[in-house]
């Protein structure tokens, strides 16, 4: 049994960590309120931006002249897998549930005999897969001094995608993120950017507007498809960011009523054990006292 001193300094280290858990549990609770604005603003303009390719897109379908963005390299051999999570740990799951959806997308390919290619964004993902699939790794993104992502970080990250894709490293890029639902709620989520590819948008019968461009489809295409892969990288970004510190707070709030919990069982039993100390040194008194 622990004698009462080490009781004390028990209790003491875990009310002491129970203050930071709910320290964490605010801030991340300031900082999720922000991340979630950010995305969700962020979602009306990639939902219309890809209504208008997907438009595009199945305008010009697999023609010859369709860009290599849209029609691909006629093979999925080599795939590119751009695993997106946390710089920065104590988030429950978040981190585990988008390298787990990755590890088993990349472990299906290579199965397959494809060739896969490991693009890590984030500290955290890097760590989970490293042990697995380290000899997959061609490069690291790291945003560990950025406060706020920006587009200018996806747009440098799409750079560097494209440059590979232009240069042949890969045919086929997907991107591994986790959607932000709720602050219990975040689905891990894998989305091809290259080729791209556009979920069907159902028209309003009595609302079908039919458009021309200029000056064609396919030159627009070339134009906005390279923005369309910064696009769905830095929305992909806004989701993580929500999703991160919805699972921090939840997981920090969870630690703050573990640690609540065990402080009230030290407490009974820190009480117990000295409660034992002094009926021992009572008895102690009067069995001297009765052999006087």
């Amino acid at each position: 049994m622990p004698n009462l001193s080490d009781l004390k300094n028990r209790i003491a280290s875990v009310k002491s960590t129970r203050k930071i858990t709910k320290a964490m549990q605010m801030v991340a609770a300031a900082k999720l309120r922000r991340a979630q604005e950010a995305a969700e603003a962020g979602r009306p303009y990639a939902e219309r931006f890809n209504a208008v390719m997907g438009g595009l897109a199945a305008s010009v379908g697999t023609s010859d002249g369709a860009p290599r963005l849209l029609a691909g390299t006629g093979s999925d051999q080599t795939q590119l897998l751009i695993v997106m999570t946390a710089e920065r740990g104590l988030c429950g799951g978040f981190n585990g549930n988008i390298a787990k959806l990755a590890k088993a997308e990349a472990g299906k390919l290579i199965a397959a005999g494809k060739t896969v290619k490991i693009l890590t964004v984030g500290k955290k993902g890097r760590e989970a897969i490293k042990r697995d699939l380290g000899e997959h790794f061609i490069g690291h993104v790291d945003l560990s001094e950025v406060k706020s992502v920006g587009y200018a970080n996806a747009s440098d990250i799409a750079q560097d995608v494209l440059t590979r894709f232009d240069a042949g490293e890969f045919d086929v890029a997907k991107i591994y993120y986790s959607k932000f639902q709720s602050v219990i709620s975040q689905i891990p989520t894998e989305q091809q950017i290259i080729p791209a590819s556009f979920e069907a948008v159902e028209e309003d019968a009595t609302a079908s507007t039919s458009y021309d461009y200029e000056p064609s489809e396919e030159g627009i295409l070339a134009d906005l498809l390279p923005r369309g892969v910064a696009t769905q990288i830095f929305s992909a970004l806004l989701e993580n960011g929500a999703s991160e510190q919805g699972a921090r707070m939840s997981a920090m709030d969870n630690a703050t009523r573990n640690a609540g919990d065990m402080i009230d069982k030290l407490t009974i039993q820190y009480n117990r054990t000295r409660q034992a100390v002094i009926t021992n040194e009572l008895i102690e008194i009067i069995s001297g006292a009765e052999a006087l």
